[in-house]
């Protein structure tokens, strides 16, 4: 038993790191807006 607790904690602790990585992410970053330009060839537009 003391081996399962063990695996339970240490994937507790895991899934706590990517949570909180993700909420920093999700938080801390914001992401620039701007303009973007796509450039269709000539023959999608000539159908």
């Amino acid at each position: 038993m003391p081996s399962l607790i063990r695996f339970l904690v240490l994937c507790g602790v895991l899934a706590g790191l990517v949570y909180g990585g993700m909420f920093a992410l999700a938080t801390m970053v914001k992401p620039e807006e701007r303009e973007i330009t796509v450039r269709l060839p000539s023959k999608i537009l000539d159908k």
